[in-house]
């Protein structure tokens, strides 16, 4: 794994409140379950950045050593790793993602 990719992981990680590492696009995702994360992102109504790893096989790669987690996708909340979309359904339907969203100031979508 290059430390480049790493890097640059790193950077849009760090550059974004919240983002998430899918196969695809929001309008048109790649899998069902980055389809469920993209759902649940904009049901919480806040603003959000994607990476689609179809795009870049160093970063599809690169994220899973990046995160120790061997699935995509992946959400990172103010740099914080929070899971895939199973995870993401938990803590949504348990409300902990909104109050993880909100707690550490990420901004509504506008």
């Amino acid at each position: 794994m290059s430390d480049q990719v790493q890097s640059r992981i790193a950077h849009i990680v760090g550059d974004n409140d919240v983002v998430l590492f899918m196969k695809g696009t929001p309008l048109f995702p790649q899998c069902g379950f980055s389809s469920r994360a993209i759902a649940i992102l904009e049901n919480l109504g806040v603003d959000y950045e994607t990476v689609d790893v179809l795009q870049d096989q160093e970063v599809r790669q690169g994220i899973k050593a990046f995160s120790d987690w061997p699935t995509i996708p992946q959400l990172y909340v103010k740099g914080e790793f929070v899971g895939g979309s199973d995870i993401m359904m938990e803590m949504y339907e348990a409300g902990e993602l909104h109050q993880m969203l909100a707690e550490k100031g990420v901004a509504r979508a506008g």
